[in-house]
């Protein structure tokens, strides 16, 4: 888990390809385990590494729906707007746009990620351009010390415009240098040294998630968002009801669940 350390294995070592799996403790010992099981028991190759970690349960929509259903009421008391997007192409666009309004964006989609990090299934998302997102973050939610930093999610192909290295980076694993000319434009994703760490998104690897970063840079020119895990110093959550907890508890402005789009009508920017 020490990304600084495994950031500098490429670039001061020999070894120049270093996965780092989504999780790296005792607990990742189970992935390994099964893939042993998968390749003995069936037969099948050997892959080479994971490529995501969305290995855990998803929610239908009409789950979700039902979820949202019978907590109308408090939805209601919040000021709460529902509206159901029906295509990926218009709920990104729509969460794209509060993003870049300075909107702060609960993103509950697909499988539960394993591991510790939120990797764009369970994630809150904001506009890495601001330099006072850190603050607003921990003001409106994580209530973080300052000094700690947050991480962007970066389209694969853009890593090495960005990052002064041009690596996988599927699980935020690694720490590198932002180039310098870049800094002052993601200032809520750059650390006091300098430094990030990315978390590279590709369409093969999260398909729904890469459009939303798409669509961010199409308004923006800036190919990330800044990525925190969907929580309030608790565990990252997991099932809906969860997330809505977490959503109206705290000044979280948006929460895209599934393809339900909620706003709180009295959102700050």
């Amino acid at each position: 888990m020490n990304s600084v350390a495994n950031g500098k294995v490429s670039s001061e070592t020999p070894f120049k390809e270093v996965f780092v799996p989504p999780a790296p403790g005792d607990s990742g010992g189970a992935i390994g385990a099964a893939l042993v099981a998968w390749h003995h028991g069936t037969g099948a190759p050997r892959n080479g590494p994971m490529r995501h970690s969305s290995c855990g349960q998803s929610f239908g929509s009409d789950t979700l729906a039902e979820v949202l259903d019978l907590n109308s009421g408090r939805l209601a008391e919040a000021g709460c707007e529902v509206e159901c997007i029906s295509t990926d192409a218009s709920l990104c666009g729509a969460v794209a746009d509060a993003i870049a309004e300075g909107n702060v964006v609960g993103w509950f989609q697909g499988s539960m990620e394993f591991g510790p990090r939120a990797l764009g299934n369970r994630s809150i998302l904001c506009d890495p351009r601001r330099e006072d997102m850190r603050d607003i973050i921990n003001a409106k939610i994580k209530r973080r010390e300052p000094f700690r930093p947050f991480a962007p999610s970066v389209l694969r192909e853009a890593l090495g415009e960005w990052f002064e290295a041009d690596d996988d980076v599927p699980f935020m694993m690694k720490v590198f240098p932002i180039r310098e000319e870049k800094r002052a434009l993601v200032p809520a994703v750059t650390h006091v040294d300098g430094s990030g760490r990315p978390h590279t998104v590709t369409r093969d690897s999260n398909p729904l998630y890469y459009r939303l970063i798409e669509e961010f840079a199409a308004r923006t020119d800036v190919p990330m968002v800044l990525n925190t895990s969907f929580n309030e110093n608790e565990p990252i959550v997991h099932r809906p009801e969860e997330a809505l907890d977490c959503f109206l508890r705290t000044d979280m402005d948006v929460l895209a669940l599934g393809p339900y789009f909620v706003r709180k009508n009295s959102r700050g920017a």
